[in-house]
Formats: C-alpha cells, structure tokens, sequence
C-alpha cells in the first residue's frame, strides 16, 4: 500500500512538474515571440473569417437547395446532377467563356510580349512610356473603364463615329449586336496588357547580350534570334503568364456585367461562367446551386492548371535544371 501510495505521489510530481515546464516554455515563447503573434491575429481572423469559413460554408450549400431565405435542406447531388445533365444555360456559358479565354489570353500576351520588345531599350524617356502603357492594366478592371468601353462601343460611339468619318462606313452597335458583343469583351481584355508586359520585359532583362551578339555575329538575324535566343530562354516567363492570365480570364465577371447589364447580352452572347454563376446566387437565388457552380468552376481551373504544369516539361527550359 505505501509503495502504491508513493508511486501516486511521484506520478502526481512528475505531472505537475511537466505541467510547470510546459507553462514556462509557453511564457518563455510569449515573451520572444508575443508581438509577432498579436501582428499575426488580424490575418489569422480575416482568413477563417473571410476565407476559410465561407470556402466550407459554399462546399455545404453546393450539397442543399438553399434560397437565402428559408434554411437549407440537403439534397445530395442534385445539383450537380443538374448542372452536369440538364442545364443548357450552363453550357452555354461555359462555351462563351472557353471562346472569350481561348481568344483573350493569346492575344494578350501577343501584344505584352511585342511592347516588352520595343521597351527594352536604354532610350531617353522610355521609363514614361513603361509607366504609360502599364497604367490600362490599373484601370482596365474597374466599373468606370467597363462603363466607357460600353459607351466607345455603342452605337453612337466613338468607334463608329470613326469609322464613319474616315471610311464612310455606318458601324453596328457592336455591344448591342449577338455578333460582335464578345469580341468588345476580349479587346477589352486585350486592352490591358500591362501586367504581363512589366513581367515579360523583367524576363527579357535577364537574358545575356552576349548570346544576341554571337548569333548576330554567326550571321542570325532578327526572326532567327527571336525563336532561337528570346522564346527558349523567355518560357519560364511565357508559362507564369499564360498560366495566370488563363485563371484571371476564367473568373472574369465585371466586365461582362457592366456592358451586358448584368444580363449577358444580347441573347447571352457575354454571358461569362462567373456572371452566369451571380446570376444564379442573387436574382435567381439559388444559393447552393451557385456553390455548386462555384466548385465546379474551381475544379474546371485546377485541370487546366495541372495539364499546364504536366506539358510545361516539353517546352519550358530552366536553366538552372539543365534542361
């Protein structure tokens, strides 16, 4: 019985002993790392708050028909169900957002790539004109500059009254036309080029003069140098543009809202996944409907972002693998 009761005892000591060691290396922690710890609470709360709690909030609902005014009521995989098999609104949608990527990204990073070129020169002035052509992309996505292209485009706009003036010709109104509403869209997309420009140009920089001097010296001229020096060694660079480009023009959605009037006219021609997706949540108010439609958007992203990583091993060349 003594022994038993001693061996308590000791367990007991040793149990508070840990519990003591435990709660002094927490002070210890506390006082070396207490501030980083208080700086780091706003981000930790706005990212359960604003980031991870809706994330799993969205992934429930996409599994219940929840209106925004009754409580939700699970209904399993009804609308994926739905969305895979019966919405042909859907895929309308995704068709013109695949169009709308399809034509926007390339042409994008067309003409980045070309003004990187002509901006990579050590001329008087040519840090104004970085700044100049960088600035579309401050502006590009916002409600005024959607607001302008609308009227630019309309029928009374700026472009026909040039093309009427200059041609003779009497333009359509081109946002207001099933035909020619998209393609308003995609130079808008095209008009903001600054973003993947300032990062082709910091990727040309660091390209070596001396391989442009030897090949000029073998006799290469301009074309020969472009595909054989600049591409090869600008994939690293091309691959992060294209790869973010594609996502951004994935979830696009102001501009679409603001030229079509929130609707994705005329006749759905702009009707964009991510506007098909707000339309759904809040004038149709099918809110888990539209998580459902969120998710599937995720996922549509992630396979285009991993085929892209798996094929970037037959064309992107890292110098510093060897490759």
């Amino acid at each position: 019985m003594a022994t038993t009761a001693a061996g308590e005892i000791g367990a007991e000591g040793r149990r508070v002993a840990a519990a003591s060691s435990l709660s002094a290396r927490l002070a210890r922690s506390w006082r070396r790392n207490g501030a980083g710890y208080l700086f780091l609470t706003p981000w930790l709360i706005g990212f359960f708050g604003l980031t991870l709690g809706p994330t799993l909030a969205s992934l429930y609902l996409s599994f219940t028909d929840y209106d925004l005014l009754t409580p939700p009521r699970w209904a399993g995989l009804k609308n994926y169900e739905y969305a895979f098999f019966q919405d042909e609104r859907l895929r309308h949608a995704l068709w013109v957002t695949f169009h709308y990527v399809i034509w926007a990204v390339p042409l994008k990073l067309a003409v980045a790539l070309a003004l990187a070129m002509a901006l990579d020169r050590s001329v008087r002035g040519v840090g104004l004109y970085r700044a100049a052509f960088y600035l579309p992309s401050l502006l590009g996505a916002s409600v005024a500059i959607a607001l302008l292209w609308r009227l630019i485009f309309g029928a009374d706009g700026l472009v026909n009254h040039l093309l009427f003036v200059i041609l003779g010709i009497k333009g359509p109104g081109w946002v207001t036309h099933p035909d020619y509403a998209l393609w308003t869209l995609i130079a808008l997309a095209v008009w903001q080029f600054g973003s993947p420009m300032i990062i082709f140009l910091a990727g040309l920089r660091q390209i070596p003069q001396d391989l442009y001097e030897a090949a000029s010296m073998d006799g290469a001229g301009a074309p020969r140098q472009f595909f054989r020096i600049t591409l090869p060694l600008l994939a690293p660079v091309i691959f992060f543009n294209l790869v973010f480009q594609t996502i951004e023009a994935f979830k696009a959605f102001t501009p679409a809202f603001i030229v079509s009037g929130g609707r994705g006219g005329p006749v759905d021609s702009t009707l964009f996944y991510s506007l098909y997706l707000y339309i759904e949540a809040f004038e149709n108010f099918r809110m888990g409907y539209a998580s459902a439609l969120a998710w599937l958007l995720l996922v549509i992203i992630g396979i285009f972002t991993a085929t892209a990583f798996l094929t970037s091993r037959y064309w992107v060349y890292y110098e510093d693998e060897g490759r």
